[in-house]
């Protein structure tokens, strides 16, 4: 019998501006990002197009990624924001990567740093830059609620531009 392999596609939210006056949590893309999150949904479309469900952190650069993002990939996955993702340290995005339906073969996450880069790090042992709008695919045989640390490999990082 082979194994499974599960893919988690850990997506960084584009660029964002920073306009006064403007709480953290509400801060628009700019320019630069509007153009890279479709420029990531076509990379996703050729290398991680079988995206299932997509976690997405309720903020308003991470949410407007995905909207420039999703469109560009045939599949339609289940979409849901989790405020547990926004500020998160790599031990909670963890538990909500727990929680992943087990037959979900590949989610993507849409988040933030450093709790990206450090749940990378985390997950397969070693060091990563997750630079705005960049993607990090790893791949694991284990179930969603037995991933931990060092059961993950990274298969592929890509920073795609608009």
């Amino acid at each position: 019998m082979v194994d499974a392999q599960r893919k988690l596609v850990l997506i960084r939210h584009a660029k964002s501006a920073w306009p006064d006056d403007v709480d953290d949590f509400d801060r628009p893309l700019a320019d630069r990002g509007r153009r890279d999150a479709p420029a990531l949904g076509r990379w996703l479309r050729k290398h991680a197009a079988a995206i299932e469900l997509v976690l997405c952190s309720p903020a308003v650069r991470a949410r407007h990624t995905w909207e420039l993002a999703g469109p560009e990939i045939p599949a339609e996955p289940v979409l849901k924001h989790d405020h547990r993702i926004y500020a998160a340290s790599a031990r909670e995005l963890l538990s909500v990567v727990h929680e992943i339906p087990p037959a979900v073969m590949t989610a993507a996450m849409i988040g933030h740093n450093p709790g990206l880069e450090d749940l990378i790090n985390l997950l397969t042992g070693e060091p990563a830059v997750l630079k705005t709008a960049s993607v990090a695919v790893l791949s694991t045989p284990a179930p969603w609620p037995d991933l931990g640390e060092d059961r993950a490999t990274a298969v592929e990082f890509a920073k795609p531009r608009g």
